[in-house]
C-alpha cells in the first residue's frame, strides 16, 4: 500500500470521527488533536479504526509517533 492510499485510508476514518473538519487544511507536522480539535478518546478512537482497516497494530509505545498527519502517514507506511 501507497502512501497515497493510506492517506486516503486516514482521511476517511478522521472524517468519521471529525465530520466538520478541513481535512486538506491539516499540516502534515501539525498534532492532529489540536488541528482537529478532538480528544484522547477520539485520537484512541482513530488508533483502533486504523488498526482494523490496515490490519496492523499500532502499540500505546508507538502513539506518539502517529500525532501528526506526517507521522502517521510514515509510520503507517513502515508497517503495512
Amino acid at each position: 500500500m501507497n502512501e497515497d492510499e493510506i492517506r486516503q485510508h486516514v482521511f476517511q476514518i478522521l472524517h468519521r470521527i471529525a465530520p466538520e473538519a478541513d481535512l486538506g487544511e491539516i499540516d502534515a507536522a501539525q498534532n492532529l488533536r489540536e488541528a482537529l480539535d478532538i480528544d484522547s478518546f477520539d485520537f484512541l478512537n482513530l488508533i483502533i479504526a486504523l488498526q482494523e482497516k490496515l490490519g496492523v497494530s499500532i502499540p500505546e509505545s508507538d502513539y506518539r509517533l502517529v500525532q501528526t498527519l506526517g507521522g502517521m502517514i510514515a509510520y503507517l507506511s513502515k508497517t503495512v
